[in-house]
């Protein structure tokens, strides 16, 4: 069974977007976390298949956090979902290691669960 770890620290979002992908993938095993702590948390005990983190995280930020996740799983798919689209943005969350960027309000419901089944799913 696929999981997928949500860290973002706005719990109306983060309740959204995980009630949003339990619906659509209801076979998907979703954990969350407020933080980046309490999410390498989670990292220390599983390795899920996808992360998706917010940039402005309480403690480290976001491209912190992807750092972190990169050097613990190298493998894993991290798409960044913030409220910054500016490319200065999606640049340094790709430096800092995101294989995936999205904006949290340009990008539609569908468009994030397309984007969450491709990773995934490849399709």
């Amino acid at each position: 069974m696929p999981e997928i770890l949500i860290i973002e620290d706005d719990a109306d979002f983060r309740k959204t977007l995980s009630a949003l992908l339990r619906d659509r993938f209801p076979r998907v095993s979703l954990m969350e976390a407020e933080d980046g702590e309490r999410g390498l948390e989670h990292l220390d005990t599983c390795r899920p298949d996808l992360v998706l983190t917010d940039i402005r995280l309480p403690g480290q930020n976001g491209f912190q956090i992807t750092r972190r996740i990169r050097d613990m799983h190298p493998d894993v798919p991290i798409l960044v979902l913030t409220s910054y689209h500016d490319p200065e943005y999606q640049e340094a969350a790709f430096s800092a290691g995101a294989t995936h960027f999205a904006s949290k309000h340009k990008t539609s419901a569908e468009e994030m669960l397309s984007l969450v089944r491709s990773i995934l799913f490849g399709r």
